[in-house]
């Protein structure tokens, strides 16, 4: 039988800087286009770029809003029916929403818990809107939205290279 001592306390426990840049993506990969959120961040976490975290979730919650801590930017990723084909990209800032309290919370809301929770302004986050079409559950992604999605990573290089 082999002993093993238990570390004094706090000891090999060292505080990890989050990567600057944070890329969150979300939805359901068992519905469709849905999936497109998930699958951007599996296509950039596949680059291994230095300085970047990927983080993916099925729905945005309001602890999400502990993962923008330390960041110096963060850019959510989600499938959209409403955005320009192929995607759309837009700065977002704090609001409080009725989403707070609802099943789909938004990423304002996310920022707007952040200022409340830290005390300060959130890091600079964008919402990346990629396009999709179908959202039956059990289909897979759309011709369409996969051309949308492979657009959408093209333009990811520029946007993740930026400081």
């Amino acid at each position: 039988m082999q002993r093993h001592e238990a570390p004094a306390p706090g000891a090999g426990l060292e505080a990890v800087a989050p990567a600057p840049v944070l890329v969150f993506g979300w939805g359901n990969p068992s519905r469709g286009d849905d999936a497109l959120g998930p699958l951007f961040v599996d296509a950039v976490e596949a680059m291994r770029l230095p300085g970047v975290e990927c983080l993916t979730d099925f729905q945005l919650q309001v602890e999400h809003a502990l993962d923008l801590k330390g960041r110096e930017r963060v850019l959510f990723v989600d499938a959209s029916a409403d955005a320009a084909a192929p995607f759309t990209v837009e700065r977002l800032e704090p609001a409080r929403d009725a989403s707070f309290t609802t099943h789909a919370v938004s990423p304002q809301s996310i920022l707007q818990v952040y200022c409340e929770v830290e005390g300060e302004a959130p890091p600079p986050c964008w919402l990346l809107a990629i396009r999709g079409e179908g959202w039956e559950l059990g289909t897979p992604t759309s011709a369409a939205a996969r051309e949308n999605l492979r657009a959408t990573i093209a333009w990811s290089r520029t946007w993740l290279a930026q400081g």
